[in-house]
């Protein structure tokens, strides 16, 4: 399917550098890849966050643990900074628009990429997304704290949005529509077993 395939075989494989224990660090010399991988885990938490308020010690993932295994992965959630703030910050916390996959839906719709994020979900090919309209989705400080969470520049990380979205989306959304919440459970923790998290 692209961009999404190529990281899990690349992780699987092990050429790919797996899903980092460590974040790259700003500069580091990586290549994109690394800069995906870096990204990938905060992209599935965005799609299995329920709507849980940052620092509220819920678990923000689906069944099975997976906002937990992600929160760890990604410094753990409960610290000031972590997974759990990012995903507050980015997806509107207490701002009515819900967490998951139909918040961040809603929030493309909002700022006038609903087209888009329709492509995404409905069968048949995905529309591009610029990385310069993802500021009108996450803002500009959402954007900085992904990046920081990430360990990577601005650029790079709107860049990887910007491919990695599109790609995630569709593939949690195979029959052309919005799943329940242990159908998409289900699909993320795929995804997080074949990037051997």
């Amino acid at each position: 399917m692209g961009i999404l395939d190529d990281l899990l075989a690349g992780a699987a494989s092990g050429q790919g550098g797996g899903l980092p224990a460590q974040r790259p660090q700003r500069g580091a010399g990586s290549g994109p890849s690394a800069a995906l991988l870096a990204l990938l885990p905060i992209v599935l938490s965005m799609l299995a966050n329920r709507g849980a308020s940052a620092g509220s010690g819920r678990d923000a993932g689906p069944a099975g643990g997976l906002g937990d295994i992600l929160g760890q992965m990604m410094g753990g959630g409960q610290r000031g900074g972590g997974l759990s703030d990012i995903l507050g910050q980015v997806l509107g916390g207490a701002g009515g628009s819900g967490g998951g996959l139909g918040g961040l839906l809603r929030q493309f719709e909002s700022a006038g990429l609903g087209d888009q994020a329709r492509s995404w979900v409905s069968p048949g090919q995905n529309q591009p997304l610029s990385p310069d309209a993802l500021g009108r989705v996450f803002g500009a400080d959402g954007l900085a704290a992904i990046a920081r969470q990430a360990g990577l520049s601005e650029r790079d990380t709107t860049t990887g949005l910007a491919q990695l979205l599109p790609e995630i989306i569709d593939r949690a959304t195979p029959q052309g529509q919005v799943p329940d919440e242990d159908q998409l459970a289900g699909t993320l923790q795929d995804l997080m077993r074949r990037l051997g998290a």
